[in-house]
């Protein structure tokens, strides 16, 4: 562990030019940590971080965790002293998250919850240092009549032979990874199931919900639901899950699964009309057929992030659905071109 001048932790990031990832490595950039962040952009965007480069303590490698590699040979590294401080932290973020675009990265979706999370476990297990898997609802299965609500404890229940599975049980695979490498490498694992996320930097026309319902209400174009009236889900605000994957990471040894997200469920066609009426546009809402990454899933219970992490979702729907609007609105003509 780092000692004297240098107690700032070194943390590496996978995945940390997507979504949620450079929100994550902003936020543990202004705690006063080094960042090293891995991408391969494959569903992210360079833009993302771009506002980062500039920092000193922040360092982009563009690498698939698909490929092995070993950070002691970056020379660009120099400055985080591996050699002498190693690593302290790894949020694993890395995998492929695309809605209209699913059928492409299905091997590379697959690899990653494989082989790309053994890679980093590996490089968990080199550096002793705690390792935080970004999880998903999805391990739990979808909302039925008779599960809506998910608490940790739960077995999950879905299809393991079906089209999206390489996501869905590849998730599940990788909790066992990370389990099994606590069981007999002793590393310290969290393991965060995070609920449906929205914010700004989500990418565009990929089915993603709010963005392409505020990008359309901007344009007075109707607004797509990919499912029938009734489509109901949680929605939590991304700087939200960044504080409680943060908190999870922080945790005592002890608290490994914990669900993030908003335990509010909303009905989605309501959430369209609001960006309609925030918006003053003219649009409509349509609905068309479910697509196969974009599902209803069910809430999750947060008592286990309340009473041990201190955490619960700050950000109303109004505030955030506003901040979105906001980005997408100064950011419209960059974001449409990419």
């Amino acid at each position: 562990m780092p000692t004297g001048s240098d107690k700032i932790k070194n943390i590496v990031v996978t995945g940390g030019a997507g979504f949620i990832g450079s929100h994550l490595c902003e936020r543990l950039l202004h705690d006063g940590n080094r960042v090293i962040c891995v991408d391969n952009f494959a569903t992210s965007h360079e833009q993302n971080v771009n506002g980062l480069l500039q920092n000193p303590n922040f360092q982009f490698l563009r690498l698939d965790v698909n490929e092995q590699f070993d950070l002691s040979e970056f020379p660009e590294l120099g400055a985080f002293k591996l050699k002498f401080q190693g690593v302290q932290e790894i949020y694993h973020l890395a995998c492929p998250t695309t809605v209209k675009k699913f059928d492409q990265y299905k091997m590379q979706t697959l690899l990653t919850n494989s082989i790309g999370t053994r890679h980093v476990l590996d490089m968990a297990v080199k550096y002793r240092a705690r390792i935080l898997f970004s999880s998903s609802s999805v391990v739990y299965g979808g909302r039925t009549d008779g599960r809506l609500i998910f608490h940790e404890e739960d077995e999950g229940a879905f299809d393991h032979l079906s089209p999206r599975a390489c996501y869905d049980e590849g998730k599940r695979f990788a909790e066992t990874m990370c389990a099994t490498y606590n069981q007999v490498h002793g590393i310290e694992i969290k393991i965060a199931r995070i609920f449906r996320t929205y914010g700004p930097r989500m990418p565009l026309f990929d089915g993603h919900l709010i963005p392409d319902f505020v990008l359309s209400a901007i344009d007075n174009k109707p607004l797509v639901i990919y499912g029938t009236e009734s489509f109901r889900t949680s929605l939590c605000y991304v700087t939200d899950v960044v504080d409680g994957i943060i908190r999870l990471m922080a945790s005592p040894s002890d608290v490994q699964v914990v669900n993030i997200g908003s335990d509010q469920d909303v009905a989605l066609k309501d959430v369209a009309q609001k960006v309609i009426e925030m918006t003053g546009s003219n649009s409509t809402i349509i609905f068309e057929q479910n697509l196969a990454f974009l599902t209803e899933l069910g809430l999750p219970s947060i008592a286990r992030a309340k009473e041990l992490l201190g955490w619960l979702a700050l950000v109303r729907l109004e505030d955030g659905l506003t901040k979105t609007i906001e980005y997408i609105r100064a950011n419209k003509i960059l974001l449409t071109s990419l």
